[in-house]
């Protein structure tokens, strides 16, 4: 039960679909946005709709609990940066236990298929599931198959593979790639028992607003989506619109949400 209510958190209408914007990029690629700019952006992006921002401990630090107003938090727990000799190892940084004192509603953890230290992630991944089902805090799992022995990351076939790991190992929802053609990421989510989310796309991938469009179409759950929505110019304009794609049956209950989250 108290999974249950952690998840319905997790959907700020509590239509089961999700947008959710990853922050955690700091550790592996340097600062998000100047200091000065940190906390209008976590305004930009709660005001705009966004469902949940993803975290590190240590940044979670710097949220004011007011600001978040009824969106969700997700304390990231895995880690590794762009200087390593190995850019696609994750390791854990953190624990359920210490993301729950911290006041998450849930955790997430990255696992890169077809990397050189696959094995480590998916034990890593287990220890973290294990210690989820025990405190009952929802588990996102980003798994991509990323690395020397992945010929194409958006391939129809090696993505319900790799959402399928993470329902075996005990996530409860997933994040990987949108499948190319994109019509047949519909085979991908009729795969798969869990929600599946799907990620920004590169920078230079067109119009985001028609990616969520063609991502739902083909009955994904949602969005996450990070370097795209700070990178942009108007994020708060741009996480409304996407939360208007991603909860297009529900814009009543969204909009009292956003009206109601932020002074």
């Amino acid at each position: 039960m108290r999974k249950a209510l952690r998840l319905r958190r997790l959907s700020r209408p509590r239509d089961d679909k999700y947008l959710f914007v990853p922050l955690d990029h700091s550790v592996s690629d340097g600062p998000v946005v100047p200091r000065d700019r940190w906390h209008d952006l976590i305004r930009s992006v709660v005001v705009g709709g966004a469902d949940a921002i993803i975290v590190h401990k240590g940044r979670v630090r710097t949220l004011d609990p007011q600001v978040l107003g009824g969106c969700a938090l997700v304390v990231h727990l895995s880690a590794g940066t762009s200087h390593a000799a190995d850019a696609n190892a994750k390791v854990l940084v953190g624990e359920v236990e210490e993301a729950l004192r911290l006041g998450a509603d849930a955790v997430s953890v990255h696992v890169n298929i077809g990397s050189d230290t696959e094995e480590r992630q998916l034990v890593d991944f287990g220890v973290v599931a294990n210690a989820c089902d025990s405190w009952n805090v929802p588990l996102v799992a980003m798994v991509y198959p990323r690395g020397p022995r992945i010929a194409d990351p958006s391939d129809p076939a090696l993505l319900a593979h790799v959402v399928n790991i993470a329902v075996d190992l005990g996530a409860d929802l997933v994040k990987t790639n949108l499948a190319l053609p994109v019509e047949r990421m519909a085979e991908v989510v009729a795969s798969c028992p869990i929600p599946v989310l799907v990620a920004g796309g590169p920078a230079t991938g067109g119009s985001l607003v028609d990616h969520a469009r063609a991502s739902m179409a083909t009955g994904c759950a949602g969005l996450a989506v990070g370097r795209r929505v700070f990178t942009s110019p108007a994020p708060m304009t741009l996480v409304a619109e996407l939360a208007s794609v991603i909860h297009a049956d529900h814009p009543a209950e969204l909009v009292h949400a956003m009206t109601g989250a932020v002074s």
